[in-house]
């Protein structure tokens, strides 16, 4: 071990590149974590998002246009345009403590969606990760019609 921490300053003369490199990639990563702790919510993936109904007796949001819903969703979702999007509403806040899962097609509309429920004082917030998408692709049930 002596002789490493010897070599290292040597290490570090030669490849400076290298290391520069590596502290700014290790910079990056700490402030995308810290970034993540700080946002309120979590990404979920389909099988968090299946718990978190079957357990928890969680509120799903589907934010797809009307016509994408109809096309295909997840059981038990309640279908809101994000135009329609109201956090104050009062049918939710009588849920402000239970899990709220929001979702959309690509996963994109639902993390604005989340912020918003974090920023009306929602305690357990979770997007799915990829949205429909991705709950397709895990070859999980879809229903279609009106819910």
């Amino acid at each position: 071990m002596d002789v490493f921490l010897h070599r290292l300053p040597l290490f570090f003369d030669q490849h400076a590149l290298l290391v520069l490199a590596f502290a700014g990639l290790l910079l990056a990563l700490l402030v995308t974590e810290v970034m993540q702790l700080r946002r309120g919510w979590n990404e979920a993936t389909p099988a968090t998002v299946t718990r978190l109904l079957n357990r928890d007796n969680a509120l799903l949001i589907d934010l797809s246009p009307r016509a994408d819903f109809e096309k295909g969703h997840i059981p038990g979702a309640r279908n809101v345009a994000m135009e329609q999007f109201d956090p104050e509403h009062k049918d939710l806040a009588k849920v402000k403590d239970m899990p709220v899962i929001v979702c959309c097609r690509s996963g994109v509309t639902s993390q604005r969606a989340a912020q918003k429920l974090v920023k009306a004082g929602f305690k357990n917030v979770h997007s799915l990760a990829g949205g429909l998408a991705a709950w397709r692709q895990a070859d999980l049930p879809v229903v279609k019609g009106k819910a």
